[in-house]
C-alpha cells in the first residue's frame, strides 16, 4: 500500500489560510495583470516538508526530465492519488475563490463554459471525460535549469487559473529563477511580467487566456508562464493546477 505524507496546516480549520487572504485585492490583480500574488500561503516549514518529498518516489506517478522533452532543462515529478493531506485541501480551497472569476472571464470572453462552486464536481467533469490523471507537480531545478514558456493544458477541460507556490528561499537557497509570465496582445507587441516571489508565496495565474477591455469592446489575450534561468544552487516549487490530465 502506498505511503502517502500527512502535511498539516497551519490551523485546525485547513482553509483558513487561504480564505483569510486579501481575496478582493487578489481578484482585481488578476484582472488587470492576469497574475497575483497570495503571501505567505505557506509557511516555511510546510515548504521544506513539501520539497522533502522530492525524492521519494512512492508519492508520484510520473518524472519528467524537461531536457529530453524540449522543455527546458531540470525536472518535474506528479503527484499520485491520494494527494498529500496540505496539497489535497489546499486545491479545493483555492479553486473556491478562483472559480467566480474563472466564469466571469469566461463570460467577458464569450465562452460558454462555467465552473461548478466546488472542486470535486469539476474533478468529476473531468473523470467523466478520461482526464484521470492528477496534475499537481514539483518542480526541481539546479544552477543552468530553466523553464520554457508554456501552457498547461492536459485536455479538453482545462480551468483558466492556475498556482505555483515557491518552496525555496530565494538569496540563500537559489539565485535566479525568477517566474515570468507572457502575454500577447492582438496586433501588439507581446508583454513580459516578473514575479518576485519569497518563500512560502503563491502566484496565480492564467493558464491559456483572459479577457482585456479594449478601446473596442472586450478581447481575448494570450499567457504563457516559465521560470528564468537558475543562476546558483536548488529551487523547488509546487504547482496546483485544477484540471486533471489524460
Amino acid at each position: 500500500m502506498k505511503t502517502v505524507a500527512k502535511l498539516a496546516m497551519p490551523n485546525p480549520d485547513a482553509t483558513f489560510g487561504v480564505d483569510a487572504l486579501p481575496w478582493p485585492e487578489i481578484t482585481a490583480e488578476l484582472d488587470t495583470q492576469g497574475c497575483a500574488i497570495l503571501k505567505g500561503l505557506l509557511t516555511p516549514d510546510q515548504c521544506r516538508a513539501i520539497a522533502a518529498l522530492y525524492p521519494d518516489d512512492t508519492g508520484f506517478r510520473s518524472r519528467i526530465v524537461m531536457g529530453r522533452h524540449g522543455f527546458g532543462r531540470g525536472e518535474y515529478k506528479y503527484f499520485s492519488y491520494p494527494l498529500p493531506d496540505l496539497i489535497a485541501e489546499l486545491r479545493p480551497a483555492l479553486y473556491a475563490h478562483l472559480q467566480t472569476v474563472a466564469n466571469r472571464w469566461n463570460e467577458a470572453m464569450g465562452i460558454d463554459i462555467r465552473y461548478p462552486q466546488e472542486h470535486a464536481a469539476f474533478l468529476k467533469r473531468c473523470h467523466e471525460a478520461g482526464q484521470n490523471r492528477p496534475t499537481p507537480l514539483l518542480l526541481q531545478y539546479e544552477a543552468g535549469d530553466f523553464n520554457c514558456l508554456h501552457q498547461d493544458l492536459y485536455g479538453e477541460h482545462v480551468f483558466p487559473l492556475q498556482v505555483a507556490i515557491l518552496l525555496s528561499e530565494p538569496g540563500r537557497d537559489f539565485t535566479g529563477g525568477e517566474f515570468v509570465l507572457t502575454e500577447q496582445r492582438p496586433r501588439m507587441q507581446s508583454r513580459a511580467e516578473v514575479v518576485p516571489l519569497a518563500q512560502g508565496d503563491a502566484v496565480a495565474f492564467a493558464v491559456h487566456h483572459r479577457p482585456v477591455q479594449g478601446t473596442r469592446g472586450t478581447y481575448r489575450v494570450n499567457l504563457r508562464h516559465g521560470v528564468s534561468r537558475i543562476r546558483s544552487g536548488h529551487r523547488h516549487t509546487l504547482g496546483v493546477i485544477f484540471h486533471d490530465a489524460k
